[in-house]
């Protein structure tokens, strides 16, 4: 619950106005939605740190074993500080990849990353901490490269008419952010608790243990799949707000049509892995044979699942891009938990089909919502915007 997605669908407001402000011209109105967005961040960083602090008593109250839940929570608790820094860092990464900037950042996460390989083996091995070691040293690393990136937006002349400094107007768009911060927010997380709760239902079922560990390594070996493409959700995100900006929605519809060809290619050919690899693959996460014989049976269920989602992805790229993330977060909540989790439920449960059923209901779900965002592509109108006021430019949303 609450994890790196959730502050990355609510930097996703950046992803709109400073996408369209880029393509419009209103280079001063980046730095200052930035700020604002940093500051919603923070607020939001506070609330959930709360409930990262409680983690323990949630677990318990949801049910999962004692043991699990203890040690669950002291991770969570080390891991409070990085929660700011990831924050920020969001913000930073939605700031440049809205004005085409892709290469420094790149830098700048290899670097911590490197960094983060040393600092995690000093913590875990060679101090009491153990494996608490660990989460600290992910928000050491975190802070690291958040600083690395704002030095880097600060100091560099390429961003001399997008950053102006910290200036107090940016407290007058914490509302305005806020419109598309939440929906967008709301968008990611509604799809991504889907995943987590197949992980808490998985842990009902009889041989619970062997269950968990299967849907476990599904969900990430999904969240793996989706990273490949998530990039191509960036590019279409940024390129649709870009050409929004600039009143050009025939080149933002070429651009989403590209895009969402390259993702289907994408994904056949990370299906093309699992498929063949999906043995090499179960061995990273278990050397238990039971876990990889039940793992190569789900290898045709992950198959369909990865390329439904290469397909959402690029489409809710698109929905941020152009400002549709209200419409998102009903289609959402819609094909998960109206339709997804209840088949799931049925499935696994009631047809003891278990975990298979389990990841039934979530194709279930994909699928609506694939064919829902993209009917919303289709008939929703690509507004050209008026720019003809000031009013206009600095309340820059398309409808």
């Amino acid at each position: 619950m609450f994890r790196a997605e959730y502050w990355i669908g609510l930097s996703g407001a950046l992803e709109t106005l400073c996408g369209q402000g880029f393509g419009a011209q209103m280079y001063r109105m980046l730095g200052i939605y930035l700020q604002s967005s940093c500051i919603i961040s923070i607020i939001f960083c506070i609330s959930v740190s709360v409930i990262w602090f409680y983690t323990e008593p949630i677990l318990l109250l949801l049910q999962q074993d004692a043991q699990i839940s203890m040690t669950a929570a002291l991770y969570m608790k080390y891991l409070i500080p990085g929660l700011f820094a990831y924050g920020i860092m969001q913000n930073i990464l939605r700031f440049l990849q809205t004005q085409s900037v892709v290469i420094p950042p790149v830098v700048f996460s290899l670097v911590p990353l490197c960094i983060h390989i040393g600092i995690a083996y000093a913590l875990v091995h060679y101090t009491a901490l153990g494996y608490k070691g660990a989460p600290l040293a992910a928000s050491i690393s975190l802070w690291i490269s958040a600083l690395m990136l704002a030095i880097y937006v600060i100091r560099a002349k390429k961003f001399e008419h997008t950053w102006g400094g910290f200036s107090f107007e940016s407290f007058h768009y914490i509302l305005h952010d806020l419109k598309l911060a939440l929906p967008s927010a709301a968008m990611v997380c509604l799809e991504y608790w889907a995943f987590e709760i197949l992980v808490f239902l998985a842990g009902l079922m009889p041989s619970s243990e062997i269950s968990v560990s299967l849907i476990a390594i599904c969900v990430n070996t999904e969240a793996v799949a989706y990273m490949l493409t998530y990039g191509l959700s960036a590019a279409a995100s940024t390129r649709v707000s870009n050409e929004l900006g600039a009143g050009n929605p025939d080149r933002a519809k070429n651009a989403l049509a590209v895009t969402l060809k390259l993702s289907v290619l994408l994904a056949l050919l990370v299906v093309l892995a699992l498929t063949f690899g999906h043995n090499i693959w179960a061995g990273f996460f278990s050397s238990s044979p039971t876990i990889a014989k039940e793992f190569s049976t789900m290898a045709p269920f992950l198959s369909i699942s990865i390329t439904l989602d290469s397909v959402q992805g690029v489409l809710s790229g698109v929905a941020r891009g152009c400002g549709w993330q209200h419409l998102a977060v009903y289609a959402n909540f819609a094909t998960f938990y109206c339709v997804g989790m209840p088949v799931a439920c049925v499935l696994g449960f009631k047809l003891k089909l278990y975990v298979k059923g389990l990841w039934i209901g979530l194709i279930s779900g994909l699928f609506c919502q694939a064919v829902t965002l993209l009917l919303i592509t289709i008939r929703t109108s690509w507004t050209k915007i008026d720019l003809s006021t000031t009013r206009d430019k600095e309340n820059l949303i398309v409808v």
